[in-house]
C-alpha cells in the first residue's frame, strides 16, 4: 500500500490529500529561498563594478553597458535557469544533488567505481535496483570506452573530487564576498569609516552566519527565508523604478547583437571583464548541491517565480541608471536606490 493510499483510508480524502501536498511543495519552497539563493541573491551588489574596473572603465557609454546587460541576461537565463534548473535537476540520484550524486548514477548503472558498491545486499534497497534499465546507445558507448580503458576510472574519480572542492571552495569564498560588498556599501553614508573598519565588520558578522549552522537546514532557512524574500522583492522594486525613470529603451539588451556589438568595440579589455559577468551566477550550484534538502519542485517554484525574475529587474533597473550617470559606475547599485539621502554622498 503506497503512502496515499494509507492517508485516504485514515480519512483524507484526496482533495485535502492534493491541498497538503501543495503546501509543502510552497513551504519548501519558502524556505529554500534562505539556504539555496542567498548568495546569488546578493551578485547585483558586485557585477557591474567589477565588470567596469581596469581598462574597460575606458570604455562607459551606452552601448557597452547594453552590452555588459545583455552579457548578464543570457549568462543567468542559459547557465542558471535552463542549464541547472531545467536539465542538471533532472539529474537527482534519488532526491539527492552534487557531484558526487552523478558519480554514484554512473557508478552503480555503468560499473565505475573503484571500489565495489554493488553487494548483493545493495540489491534489497529499492534505490539501488538496476534490473530492467535498458542501456541507451549513449550510455552503452560510455560503459563501453571505461571497460577498454580501466585508468580514466581513476582519472573520473580525481575529476569528481575535483569538481567537489570547486564547490565547497566556492562555499567559503562567495559569503565572504557578499558579506565585504554588503558591509562595505556602509561607506556611501559614513564616509569616515576606514576600510579595516570594513573588513573587521565583515570578519564578525561572517562568525556569526557560520556558527548558525549547527541548528540545522530546517531553522536557518526559516531564519534567512524572509530576509531574502524582502531582499529581492526591494530590488525588484527599485529596478522597476530605474527602468522607468532613466531609461524605458533598456529592454533593447534583450538581443544577442549588443554582445557582438560590445566585444567589437571594446576587443581584448571586454573579453578580459566577462570575468565580472560570471560573478552574477555565483552561487548558482547550490541549485542542484541542496536539492537533498528540498525537493526538485520546490527549487524551481522558487527561483522561476521570483529570484530570476527580481534579479533580471535588479540587473535592468541598475543598467538603465548607468545609462544616465555614468560617473556612478563603481557605486552603481548603492547610487540606484532613489532617494536624496544616497545621492548626496560623493
Amino acid at each position: 500500500m503506497n503512502p496515499s493510499e494509507e492517508l485516504v483510508e485514515q480519512g483524507i480524502c484526496p482533495r485535502n490529500l492534493q491541498r497538503v501536498s501543495c503546501t509543502a511543495v510552497l513551504t519548501l519552497a519558502y524556505q529554500s529561498l534562505g539556504v539555496v539563493y542567498g548568495d546569488l541573491s546578493i551578485s547585483p551588489l558586485y557585477v557591474y563594478k567589477t565588470t567596469f574596473s581596469g581598462k574597460l572603465s575606458l570604455h562607459e557609454d551606452d552601448d557597452e553597458i547594453l552590452g555588459v546587460l545583455s552579457f548578464i541576461i543570457w549568462t543567468f537565463t542559459l547557465i542558471a535557469l535552463c542549464k541547472y534548473v531545467f536539465i542538471v535537476m533532472l539529474a537527482d540520484d534519488n532526491g539527492e544533488g552534487g557531484t558526487f550524486a552523478l558519480y554514484s548514477l554512473l557508478c552503480r548503472h555503468a560499473r565505475l567505481s573503484i571500489l565495489p558498491n554493488q553487494e548483493i545486499t545493495d540489491e534489497k534497497l529499492s534505490e539501488y535496483v538496476t534490473e530492467g534499465n535498458t542501456d541507451t546507445s549513449h550510455s552503452a558507448a560510455l560503459k563501453s570506452f571505461f571497460n577498454k580503458h580501466p585508468r580514466f576510472r581513476k582519472g573520473l574519480l580525481i575529476f569528481v573530487l575535483f569538481g567537489t572542492c570547486m564547490a565547497i571552495g566556492d562555499g567559503v569564498l562567495t559569503p565572504s564576498i557578499s558579506v565585504l560588498s554588503a558591509v562595505s556599501g556602509v561607506k556611501i553614508k559614513f564616509k569616515e569609516l576606514h576600510d579595516n573598519h570594513v573588513v573587521i565588520i565583515s570578519c564578525v558578522l561572517l562568525v556569526g552566519l557560520f556558527s548558525l549552522q549547527h541548528h540545522g537546514t530546517h531553522r536557518v532557512a526559516f531564519m534567512f527565508a524572509p530576509i531574502i524574500t524582502a531582499w529581492l522583492l526591494c530590488i525588484s522594486g527599485i529596478g522597476i523604478y530605474n527602468i522607468v525613470h532613466w531609461n524605458q529603451r533598456l529592454f533593447r539588451a534583450l538581443s544577442p547583437v549588443y554582445m557582438l556589438k560590445f566585444l567589437r568595440t571594446t576587443r581584448i579589455d571586454g573579453w578580459v571583464s566577462l570575468a565580472g559577468v560570471v560573478l552574477s551566477i555565483t552561487g548558482v550550484e547550490a541549485v542542484f548541491a541542496n536539492l537533498g534538502h528540498f525537493s526538485s519542485l520546490s527549487i524551481k517554484l522558487a527561483f522561476t517565480c521570483l529570484v530570476y525574475p527580481s534579479l533580471v529587474l535588479s540587473y535592468m533597473g541598475e543598467a538603465a541608471f548607468l545609462s544616465k550617470h555614468h560617473e556612478d559606475i563603481q557605486r552603481s547599485f548603492y547610487r540606484s536606490i532613489p532617494g536624496k539621502k544616497l545621492s548626496q554622498y560623493p
